[in-house]
């Protein structure tokens, strides 16, 4: 999926001995409820059922004595009464014998359950009508057998259910959209990443348990029905109901599984292999879905040779779904998208937009390989999808796509991680999670971009060719099965990765493990260096002191918001300890010096005199630098003088690393705004948005503080220094993408600052537009500040909100609603909210991006932030507590508090949730975050280069 980690190795529970845990049970042969004398038993050891019995099993993972083989699946939605009826065959394997079979199953009516032996399916015997247990806290069903299952026999359970369509957005749910004439449309979709499977078919709903599906779809004539895979007939039944049948899956998981029943259209093309790819939208947006199909096919022949691996299905659809929560989900064969993740229109898309699209559409087709081919065991290693596919964002634009330079901008994916692993709330990439509330908060960004940062470290130090041949090891000798950590270490340091022939490791040296690797002239344990990236949480400092020719290094690690005088600090080290492959470079060569740190500390001898030392060469690696005594000093001096000695890449990550230790108390802002002049003379985009995101931050801190001299201060400056920048900026979309970026940027920047150039240019843009009644096309990199300025009257704030509800492009509608939210006029704040709430005229999708987009004024923020308290109830009833749309309702509303009262407020509502035992990791790291920017905001305050400009 496309929002890192904890717990090491996944450990399959093997078996239900009811002779150790039911003894009572194996003496009987019948298994009856009532036959057992259960108070014989521990009456702790077992919950109970909805009926008042006792239910069989007391762990939330599903026991491993029954494994799904093949699931015959035929679902009929009903779009007019928003329901469906459904049945199930699930032919399973019984592995020990057993009384009863557990399934997951949630919000789901049964009405008959039959189970039938092998002989029974060979002599057409008549089944056995099982009785059925519910235990909704697991999300639960028992089905009790009359007669024990015996071992390594086949059997099969059919099961007749309905249930209504969900409102939310996962399930088997309705989704709605208005055509250009304004008629409302139905749609059902599926999204079942990740226990969302058990809410649309009773399933083993765990990704171990991976099976075969065949799925039948009922529908009318004017819907088309799509699945994971190709449709081989249509029998139409009584009534003109049509029923689809599509071929038999391959074996996966069933979070994987996808059906949906909408009036879509498509654009398809074939692949150089043959597989056909077609794009699908609501028939008012097919003229969107052009790009996505060019970006799907290259990709798609990228990752075939890339990998090795030809895609192992017939067809792939991508479809545009309007109601959606994530970016995009990688159903196998089926991928659903936001729509505004997969569809691109030439008038209103930006840069941004494009570079997004093509983005999203790379991560999921990164995994129909790693998490499709290749499962995680348990999502406790959710990484290895997500980061994988993140990483491959990289590998493969970088190869088909070259002109949108993603390269220059991968390490902006890591700064976005730092931000948060570098709290003490963080959690391991690898990290047991075991409820569905736990699994879905598995979903963030340490999973997804620190897991492919280190992957991309990792690549650094190993070197692409022999990183690519350990990948695809790893994908063959784990194809249609399921992976932990360890499984991917072997695979990226077994020392004959040329030879796949024989299916198994081989060494090189009879003394080394399979793990090892010689590296410098020493044996290096891959296994034992990555496990101190993803067993442990955050990511060290390396501390450099310079004395003579000896750098003196020591790794720590990294806090911000926690500074070294602070008394918990010293316990917040204890037990952090990094395997580090370092790289550095001096200003006597242009050579990439490499040396693996794995104490807390060592010592590098300089072979040639240098005026300075910059380690972390091009950012590849995953931690923060600092350099004591005159380190800093040297490389300021440096970039004064001749900047272009250091790396583009190394220039961005100077920027960042000063900005960080100024939040851990390392280094003051001062020096770290010092180490910025040098921007008037950067060539680098890259490098200039870094610098000046940082004194956007530190103007927006300011005003929401209500600090006005330093506010007005910090205005004046930035609008002097980048003066040049601003005045050369074009109102069009030409240039590179980086050219692009820069001018969306800065004229936003601008803009919102009030440069009086900027705003009569917009007003006059925005003018021009409504004369024309939308019909003039502005640039698209332009859109969102020519509406920002034009919503800040009520004539034209009125008029976007009209267009907003008229446009057929999503990318469209975004730059209108942020548009919408920086009116300073609060009733028209308030409205854009209740429209949020009620998800018409504004998708609630939107809604937590639209409440971050709002609190970035001060009066917007306490408007949020009273929103999310009254209407916490309603929000629950609309979103999960765990889902990912209401971790950015939370986050959006609160992390941007920087005050002590603040913070105690949002730390007794906080407490109050928990209270009604409603807890989320999210508390802890906003509580982290806002006394964060509580420092950051002191910090800058006391700042004499803020403080005078």
């Amino acid at each position: 999926m496309a929002n890192s980690c904890r717990k090491l190795i996944f450990n399959i529970y093997m078996g239900f001995y009811c002779s150790a845990i039911l003894p009572k049970i194996c003496i009987c042969s019948q298994f009856s409820m009532s036959s057992i004398d259960l108070l014989n038993m521990d009456p702790g050891a077992f919950p109970v059922a909805t009926s008042g019995e006792l239910f069989p099993w007391n762990k939330l993972r599903l026991p491993s004595m029954v494994v799904p083989l093949h699931y015959d699946l035929l679902v009929h939605p009903n779009l007019t009464s928003l329901d469906f009826v459904a049945s199930e065959e699930i032919e399973v394997l019984v592995r020990d014998a057993t009384q009863f079979i557990i399934l997951h199953s949630k919000d789901l009516e049964i009405m008959n359950v039959i189970l039938q032996s092998e002989e029974d399916l060979r002599y057409r015997k008549p089944g056995k009508r099982l009785n059925i247990l519910h235990y909704p806290a697991h999300e639960q069903i028992a089905l009790l057998v009359p007669e024990k299952l015996m071992a390594d026999l086949r059997y099969s359970v059919a099961i007749d259910f309905q249930a209504n369509l969900a409102n939310g957005f996962e399930g088997f749910y309705k989704s709605t959209y208005r055509t250009h004439g304004g008629k409302t449309r139905i749609i059902a979709v599926t999204d079942f990443e990740p226990t969302g499977a058990r809410m649309a078919f009773p399933c083993f709903d765990e990704p171990l348990f991976k099976a075969k599906f065949s799925i039948k779809i009922r529908r009318e004539s004017g819907h088309v029905a799509l699945s994971n895979m190709p449709k081989v007939k249509t029998i139409e039944l009584e009534g003109g109901i049509l029923e689809d049948h599509f071929e038999t899956s391959v074996k996966m998981s069933t979070y994987l599984v996808a059906y949906i029943v909408c009036d879509f259209i498509s654009v398809s093309g074939t692949t150089s292999s043959g597989v056909k790819v077609s794009i699908y939208a609501s028939p008012d947006k097919w003229s969107q879905t052009h790009y996505a199909l060019e970006a799907s096919l290259k990709l798609l022949n990228f990752y075939e040779n890339y990998f090795d691996i030809n895609y192992p299905l017939p067809k792939l659809d991508l479809i545009a779904i309007p109601d959606f929560e994530s970016g995009a989900m990688e159903n196998w064969g089926l991928i659903t998208y936001k729509e505004t993740s997969l569809l691109f229109d030439t008038k209103t898309s930006s840069a941004s937009d494009k570079l997004w699209v093509t983005k999203v559409i790379a991560h999921e087709l990164a995994h129909q390989w790693f998490g499709n081919l290749v499962t995680m065991e348990w999502w406790n290693d959710i990484w290895l999808n997500e980061g994988f596919a993140t990483y491959m964002e990289l590998i493969s634009l970088n190869a088909t796509y070259p002109e949108l330079q993603f390269d220059d901008g991968f390490c902006r994916i890591c700064f976005a991680v730092i931000k948060k692993d570098s709290l003490n709330s963080s959690h391991p990439i690898s990290n047991q999670a075991e409820t569905p509330t736990q699994i879905q908060e598995m979903f963030d960004v340490v999973s997804y971009n620190k897991g492919a940062c280190i992957l991309n470290m990792l690549k650094d130090f190993l070197n692409e060719e022999k990183f690519r041949k350990g990948v695809i090891y790893y994908l063959k000798k784990f194809s249609y099965g399921n992976a932990k950590n360890d499984d991917l270490w072997r695979s990226l340091s077994n020392s004959c990765l040329d030879d796949f022939t024989s299916g198994e490791f081989c060494y090189s040296n009879s003394k080394m493990t399979s793990n090892i690797l010689a590296f410098l002239g020493e044996h290096v344990d891959v296994k034992e260096m990555m496990r101190t990236w993803t067993l442990q949480k955050g990511l060290p400092l390396l501390v450099i002191e310079r004395e003579g020719h000896s750098l003196k290094l020591r790794q720590e690690r990294f806090l911000s918001g926690v500074f070294k005088e602070d008394p918990e600090w010293t316990a917040l080290q204890e037990g952090f300890l990094w395997h580090i492959p370092l790289t550095y470079s001096t200003s006597s060569s242009n050579v990439v010096h490499r040396h693996v740190l794995k104490s807390r500390t060592d010592t590098l001898e300089l072979s040639e005199k240098t005026s300075w030392v910059k380690f972390n060469v091009d950012s590849n690696g995953y931690y923060i630098v600092h350099y004591e005594g005159t380190g800093w000093d040297q490389l300021i001096t440096q970039l004064s003088q001749n900047h272009t000695l250091l790396r583009p890449k190394d220039r961005v990550g100077l920027i960042h690393d000063a900005f960080q230790l100024v939040s851990a108390g390392r280094l003051t802002l001062d020096k770290a705004l010092d180490l910025t002049r040098y921007l008037q003379h950067e060539t680098s985009i890259p490098a200039l948005l870094k610098g000046l995101e940082y004194l956007e931050l530190f103007y927006h801190m300011m005003h929401r503080r209500n600090i006005s001299d330093v506010t007005e201060n910090l205005k004046r400056y930035i609008l002097r220094y980048f003066k040049p920048v601003i005045d050369m900026q074009s109102w069009s979309d030409k240039g590179s993408v980086w050219d692009r970026l820069l001018r969306s940027t800065i004229l936003k920047l601008a803009c919102y600052l009030n440069h009086a150039p900027c705003i009569q240019k917009a007003t006059e843009l925005f003018s021009q537009w409504m004369e024309s009644s939308g019909k003039l096309t502005i640039p698209s990199d332009v859109l969102e500040i020519v509406y920002s300025i034009g919503a800040q009257t009520t004539v034209g704030w009125n008029y976007l909100l009209e267009q907003y509800g008229l446009s057929m492009s999503g990318a469209e509608k975004n730059k209108i609603l942020y548009a919408l939210s920086t009116s300073k006029h609060q009733e028209k704040l308030i409205k854009l909210i209740e429209l949020g709430m009620e998800g018409e005229v504004i998708k609630t999708q939107e809604l937590g991006l639209l409440l971050h987009a709002i609190t970035r004024s001060p009066q917007g923020q306490q408007l949020a932030w009273n929103f999310l308290r009254e209407n916490w109830t309603h929000l629950l009833k609309k979103f999960d507590l765990g889902s990912h749309a209401m971790r950015i309702i939370i986050s959006g509303t609160t992390s941007h508090f920087s005050s002590k009262d603040e913070l105690q407020e949002v730390k007794l509502f906080f407490e109050s949730l928990e209270a009604e035992g409603l807890h989320l990791d999210i508390f802890q790291i906003i509580l982290e975050t806002i006394s964060k920017n509580i420092m950051a905001g002191e910090e800058s305050s006391h700042s004499e280069d803020l403080a005078t400009g």
